[in-house]
């Protein structure tokens, strides 16, 4: 504990130090407390850009909290306040849904697209618990909605680009038709890319990939205050190469449905009660088939399911308390299996489930009040409880027992799990403060608590699933200090976790290596502690009605129990941009980068990054002809074809090299 109040009084004492700073996505509204509040703990984010057909990567990268580990040109996955998928929440319109690779291949953001998708809110530490327990943050993905409207009403819109750094072809569109009684909605996307060339032109083998993905959404209005809702997204990916390892992927396929029904009274104690059941199929097929030299051929399927239902009710008390109640529930099985091919005639292939037909069943319950104490204050508060129950089949039980040393191996694990956060915050003019403690823990994931034989081919070791694990607890501080005007805003915001029982992959010595060139075997271990922060300064200065400069620098930290630098803590990062509107004309010019990253984390694989800079320029332009318009999207992303790769880049594989690009989207 001692230990613990150093690592925080020598964090709180620096921060007086740095200057303020604000968000460029944040901005200056005359609205009550309540709406600064809100957009404080959930960044909701608007998919608006001046590459309107960028990928979700491409969106989530930009995000305040939020980095992304790359692997190749497809699918990566999101880490919020520099934390894992096993340490955040992320849904789809509530919906929780399982990636199906044990190498996270698939994270769910790779199963929507842009044009059926309306949003994101992101939110940081503990308060991002709504759907579950969470240590990092969340981050809830918002399909397109539609509203029910007087006169029929019938929309398009068609998209096409292109990418000349892997020759991307993107063809899509969507069309939404809405009435008094009934809506319906449909999307279609495709994504054909060759391999990328990186900085100086050199191509990057085994970085293609292809990608269609459909949705559709019908709501009918049973009454003036109730409505049920039907949506389907369906996403196929085939033939993606991943640069960074040493399997490719050939094919990533998901069936997400759900129905919902809405109650939203017009003179009740009730705001809005929306209930929801969902299910959703994951199907995940690592392969080597195209890599032409392998010591030992293997194919590595994967399987998710889940089912699941939540109830969320919002109300309003003395005009002052704004609550919501969310009751959520699920079931998911997950199922991974490896097979060794032989290559000597008459021999047999070598056979494991990497996850053994594990089921989870989750139950729990979010109560959340957004108390508006007075035009200036406001009290955040939120707490979740949950139950988190798994059961691994007899093989699990098998093959997992040969590396446990004891006989506590159960079947059937139950855990309780949960959040509580409170925050607070005050509105002084044009200054604005908050300060928030908050309390989470998590169950092991999938692979951490029953995970066999997964290759890590960063650091090259076989990782072993630990059921005997302790949960995992966060302790979080946050703070933020913003002034804002309508010329100039700048804030400062910054956060720290103490995450006690910190789980991570340990060396057994015992053990040799599983896999030919491994290094030998770690098993996943509860180590003492692990700190982790962040500390953020934006600001927004608009010049004149035309010109607007903005930018901001990002500092991480990450140290675990033994003095070592956790993995993927991000450098001291910076951006900044000039941007310029003229009526339907609107171009930016950025800088973006990252320094030095002297501390890496070498007893978890990682090496010394080297520092990058790089410049984009976009224009957009919308034409109008009556009644339909025409948005033409140019633009150069890696202006002076940098070769260079990032601390977050899989066994530093390089990034995408010059790119020029150009976005057409037509609505009818």
């Amino acid at each position: 504990m001692i230990l613990k109040n150093q690592y925080i009084t020598t964090i709180l004492l620096t921060l007086p130090t740095l200057v303020l700073a604000q968000n460029n996505q944040d901005t200056l509204t005359n609205k009550a407390l309540e709406e600064v509040v809100v957009t404080h703990f959930s960044k909701s984010k608007n998919l608006v850009d001046k590459k309107p057909l960028a990928s979700v990567d491409d969106y989530l990268s930009k995000q305040e909290n939020i980095t992304l580990v790359r692997r190749g040109a497809y699918a990566w996955e999101p880490m919020i306040n520099n934390m894992a998928i096993e340490r955040t929440r992320q849904t789809i319109d509530g919906m929780q849904i399982f990636h199906a690779c044990t190498d996270k291949m698939d994270p769910i953001t790779s199963y929507v697209e842009v044009n059926n998708l309306d949003g994101m809110d992101i939110t940081s530490g503990s308060q991002g618990s709504m759907f579950g327990a969470t240590l990092g943050g969340s981050i809830d993905l918002r399909t397109r909605k539609l509203t029910f409207t007087e006169q029929k009403e019938l929309k398009g819109q068609v998209q096409t680009g292109f990418e000349s750094i892997n020759k991307q072809k993107i063809v899509g569109g969507n069309f939404d038709f809405t009435s008094k009684k009934f809506y319906a909605s449909g999307s279609i996307m495709f994504r054909d890319a060759d391999n990328y060339k990186a900085g100086g032109n050199k191509e990057i083998q085994y970085s293609q990939f292809r990608k269609l993905n459909a949705s559709g959404i019908i709501g009918y209005a049973i009454n003036t205050s109730n409505s049920i809702e039907a949506a389907v997204i369906y996403d196929k990916a085939t033939d993606i190469g991943y640069p960074a390892l040493p399997m490719d992927v050939s094919l990533a396929e998901a069936i997400i449905t759900s129905v919902k029904h809405t109650y939203a009274p017009t003179e009740s104690w009730i705001d809005k009660w929306e209930t929801k059941l969902y299910y959703n199929t994951i199907t995940h097929r690592m392969d080597d088939t195209n890599r032409p030299i392998v010591p030992i051929r293997m194919d590595m399927p994967g399987w998710s399911d889940t089912y699941g239902a939540y109830s969320t009710l919002s109300t309003t008390i003395k005009e002052k308390h704004h609550v919501s109640i969310n009751a959520n529930t699920y079931y998911n099985k997950s199922l991974a299996e490896m097979t060794m091919l032989s290559s000597t005639p008459g021999s047999s292939n070598m056979f494991a489930y990497t996850w053994p037909n594990v089921k989870t069943n989750y139950g729990g319950l979010t109560i959340k009040d957004h108390w508006q104490i007075d035009d200036k204050n406001s009290l955040m508060l939120s707490g979740t409880l949950g139950i988190n129950f798994n059961h691994v089949s007899q093989k699990g039980v098998d093959q997992l027992g040969i590396f446990l040393n004891d006989n506590t191996f159960k079947q059937n694990k139950t855990r309780t799990v949960g959040n509580f956060a409170i925050n607070y915050e005050r509105a002084e003019n044009v200054w604005f403060y908050g300060i928030g403690v908050g309390y989470g823990n998590r169950a092991p994931s999938v692979s951490e608590g029953y995970g066999y034989y997964l290759f890590n081919s960063g650091d090259r070791y076989d990782y072993i699933g630990n059921p005997n694990l302790k949960n995992e607890s966060s302790y979080e501080g946050n703070f933020f200090l913003k002034y804002a005007t309508p010329a100039f805003s700048t804030k400062l915001s910054g956060s720290i976790f103490y995450l006690d029982n910190y789980i991570i992959g340990v060396i057994d010595p015992i053990y040799n290596a599983m896999t030919y060139g491994g290094l030998g075997v770690k098993k996943y271990t509860n180590i003492d502690y692990a700190i982790q922060g962040t500390l953020d300064w934006n600001f927004t200065y608009n010049i004149d009605s035309n010109w607007k400069l903005s930018g901001g620098l990002t500092y991480s930290y990450g140290e675990d129990s033994n003095k070592n630098t956790l993995p993927f803590i991000a450098p001291l990062a910076y951006r900044t941009s000039v941007d310029y509107k003229y009526n339907a004309f609107r171009t930016q010019l950025s800088l973006k980068g990252n320094a030095v990253k002297n501390n890496a984390a070498e007893a978890y694989g990682e090496v010394r990054t080297p520092s990058y800079a790089i410049v984009d320029w976009n224009a957009n332009y919308e034409f109008h002809i009556k009644k339909q318009s025409l948005n033409v999207g140019i633009g150069v992303e890696n202006i002076l074809d940098t070769y260079y790769s990032t601390y977050a880049d899989w066994n530093k594989i390089p990034n995408p090299g010059r790119n020029f690009f150009v976005n057409l989207s037509y609505k009818l």
